[in-house]
């Protein structure tokens, strides 16, 4: 294997680590979705601001990409409310791989958005994702909680893969914490008046979960993960990246005692197994190039 295609790897498992501690801390975190990711956000935008002031990464934004970077904040801004909704209403494992239908999602927005061809072994990769959500929630009830998770994830997941297309255009030309500066100020912005509801004491006592949110997940994590971004084309990023929900469902065992069900197990391993082919084949593929 080449080794700069290892690193590559590697950082968007590490990336992939980070973020998987979404899943346990969204479950800690005490508090409504929207004053969580209100308060996430603007912790995070700060953190990230004071560490590219610090590197001396450039906060400039041409124009002309100015309504892209605003317009992917608002879509992260979704993608972590109904997240976090499908976290409260189920639990770590099912939140979490409800939410990697997203690559199937990224295979069919990819080709569309910025004109690459379709691959079919793509087409199968989804089906093997979409055959894991079923066992998510295998009996469907419009009026059942778990089924109202599982909508809330795919929904999650929709915004999360419009979001990463977009911002594919965006990362050959701008720093990746540069750009989620922006993202977590407009979540900030926009969701900033539910504060004014909570009592300033209620959210203090949840300083350490949201520290945590706005640090180790968003902070680090995304900004990591954007930056592999350029390494890699968005659907084989969502891909790799469906390994996360196997570092958040560890985690939500070890810290919170949730055990998953055989059916989620199932259907985790199904999904996971996306994982495995595409890793396979960026592996395969990178090694051809080479050699060429």
């Amino acid at each position: 294997m080449n080794r700069k295609h290892f690193s590559h790897l590697l950082e968007i498992n590490l990336a992939m680590l980070f973020i998987s501690t979404s899943g346990a801390l969204g479950r800690f975190v005490d508090l409504p979705v929207p004053v969580t990711t209100a308060s996430r956000g603007i912790l995070a935008f700060l953190v990230l601001l004071l560490f590219c002031k610090w590197k001396g990464i450039s906060l400039k934004v041409y124009k002309k990409d100015m309504p892209i970077v605003l317009l992917s904040g608002v879509l992260m801004g979704l993608h972590w409310l109904f997240y976090f909704y499908a976290l409260k209403w189920s639990n770590v494992a099912v939140g979490m791989l409800s939410l990697f239908t997203y690559p199937v999602i990224t295979a069919f927005l990819e080709p569309i958005l910025l004109k690459t061809k379709l691959q079919r072994i793509h087409l199968l990769l989804g089906a093997l994702v979409l055959g894991g959500i079923y066992f998510l929630s295998p009996d469907f009830d419009l009026d059942g909680s778990m089924t109202i998770a599982v909508g809330m994830g795919v929904l999650s997941a929709f915004s999360y893969a419009l979001r990463n297309v977009l911002m594919k255009s965006k990362v050959t030309q701008y720093h990746g914490t540069m750009l989620m500066v922006y993202q977590t100020a407009v979540i900030g912005v926009l969701l900033l008046p539910v504060l004014f509801f909570t009592e300033v004491s209620t959210i203090l006592n949840q300083w350490q979960g949201l520290l945590a949110l706005a640090v180790i997940t968003t902070a680090i994590g995304h900004s990591l993960f954007l930056i592999t971004f350029k390494h890699f084309s968005i659907t084989v990023v969502s891909i790799l990246s469906s390994i996360q929900p196997v570092y958040g469902i560890l985690i939500g065992m070890i810290f919170l005692n949730e055990i998953p069900e055989v059916t989620t197990v199932i259907g985790g391993i199904l999904i996971v197994s996306s994982v495995v082919i595409e890793s396979f084949r960026s592996v395969k593929k990178q090694n051809v190039t080479v050699f060429d």
